[in-house]
């Protein structure tokens, strides 16, 4: 078993936080990206993978980077250059092209990804719905496996007290620090609520006085989701759009400072580190804004990367259709440890391997569905249920829109926006997804029905402080 927390060297690890940040802000953060550490990795090959099951030291930097849409990202495709850094990782690494969350509001997405389970069979569709003890989390697994557990969030929806602290030796939201005065200038609101630098400072006091043995920490970033920036970032104008590029920027810095400190402490070649989201972002490509409303392409299509203890020469692009509830079950594939969980996801090793070897990939379900109660901020509010299932380059949405349900069907391959409706042109393509949606909403949920907990007022309007509309 795990250490207890008394006898950690962690928890005086906020105390000194202050003094990270500090550094960070006035030294680190200023520094000319080139300057950073080289990468110290040795070249390897898809063909090492395997390897990796055998060693008994590696770690795992989960950033979940909290309303990132894949297509906003240079190495996505985007052509703006919105994530250097992110993009350079994935250039010796693995970069998934298609890959979809299970939902768009944070708490489902979440509950969908730790458990590998789709949304409706995980259960956690409604904002006072709890994970119960008995549901396996990944954090669970991995401490029982020998690794110590640190968590570290700015988004209360993932909250303890929503059950998301499960095999977590660590698991708090780091105290908001103070800021610099232009930072406060483009956006006052933040001065309680902290940063994401507030999280990389605790990440890197962690990696500062931990003594050994290997650890799994799972840092959420909220920064993206709520627009923030600094002066240096601001590179793409003053538009929503702009603003929400300018914020992809800045948490793009963010990252690589924590990711330089990683290196420089000498984890580089021991750390598997996962880069993902938990929903994207609509920009009124249909007539809506921002996210927990819908599931089109604009709020589920998120990037998965994920970079290896050792660097490829050219990153491998999986171009198969991946899911955020397959991202545990392929992490576990990659450290060769066995569970016997519930799960709707798959390992994607087959198709990584694949993919690096230009070999034909292999037969597997490639159908990925996103799922949201549109009343899950609402105590009153009966069940709306929006569904979509994406198959192949189409994508059927089935969604309540001013009282009325709608079916609508989509072709990537001739509408890359997904923005004309063939529903009425491709009957036998519709008929085929809406049974696919029709039989999946069918399954049982994976652990019964789902306990509800009493949201205080002050949580509620901690929550309604980044946005969310809850508890009428």
């Amino acid at each position: 078993m795990s250490e207890s927390i008394l006898d950690q060297r962690w928890p005086w690890l906020l105390a000194a936080a202050g003094i990270v940040v500090a550094f960070l802000l006035y030294a680190s953060i200023e520094l000319d990206p080139s300057q950073g550490p080289a990468d110290p990795r040795q070249v390897g090959s898809i063909d090492d993978l395997d390897q990796l099951r055998d060693r008994d030291d590696l770690n795992i930097l989960f950033i979940l980077i909290d309303t990132l849409r894949s297509d906003h990202l240079s190495s996505y495709g985007y052509e703006r250059e919105t994530s250097p850094f992110l993009d350079e990782l994935a250039s010796t690494g693995l970069r998934f092209d298609r890959h979809l969350a299970q939902s768009s509001w944070t708490k489902s997405s979440m509950a969908s990804m730790w458990t590998s389970l789709n949304p409706w069979r995980a259960g956690i569709t409604r904002f006072d719905h709890i994970l119960p003890e008995e549901v396996i989390l990944p954090a669970e697994i991995l401490r029982d496996a020998g690794f110590r557990t640190i968590g570290l969030f700015r988004n209360g929806w993932v909250a303890q007290t929503f059950g998301f602290e499960q095999g977590f030796e660590v698991y708090n939201r780091p105290p908001a620090l103070r800021q610099k005065p232009e930072v406060i200038a483009k956006k006052p609101t933040i001065y309680k609520g902290g940063t994401d630098e507030d999280v990389t400072a605790s990440a890197i006091e962690f990696l500062r006085v931990h003594s050994g043995g290997r650890w799994f920490l799972y840092l959420h970033l909220m920064d993206v989701h709520e627009y923030l920036y600094d002066e240096e970032s601001a590179l793409f104008g003053s538009e929503y759009v702009d603003v929400y590029d300018n914020s992809i920027r800045w948490t793009d810095k963010t990252v690589q400072i924590l990711i330089e400190h990683l290196i420089d402490k000498g984890y580089a070649d021991n750390t598997i580190i996962v880069i993902t989201s938990d929903h994207g972002e609509a920009f009124s490509e249909r007539g809506f804004e921002g996210h927990g409303r819908q599931v089109f392409k604009e709020t589920t299509e998120v990037p998965f990367i994920i970079t290896l203890p050792y660097r490829l020469a050219e990153g491998v692009v999986i171009p198969t259709r991946s899911r955020n509830i397959d991202i545990w079950p392929t992490l576990f594939d990659i450290l060769g440890i066995e569970t016997d969980r519930p799960s709707d996801g798959r390992s994607l090793v087959p198709d990584i391997v694949a993919a690096a070897r230009g070999e034909e990939l292999p037969e597997a379900d490639r159908t990925a569905l996103a799922h949201l109660d549109q009343g899950w901020g609402q105590r009153s509010t009966d069940e709306q249920i929006t569904i979509s299932v994406a198959d192949g380059n189409y994508r059927y949405v089935r969604t309540p829109i001013d009282q009325e349900l709608m079916e609508m069907l989509f072709d990537a391959s001739e509408d890359p926006r997904e923005l004309r409706n063939l529903s009425e042109t491709d009957a036998e393509t519709l008929g085929r997804l809406r049974s696919i949606a029709d039989a999946k909403l069918g399954e049982d949920e994976a652990y019964g029905e789902m306990p509800t907990r009493e949201i205080s007022e002050m949580e509620l309007n901690q929550l309604r402080a980044i946005g969310y509309d809850v508890g009428g």
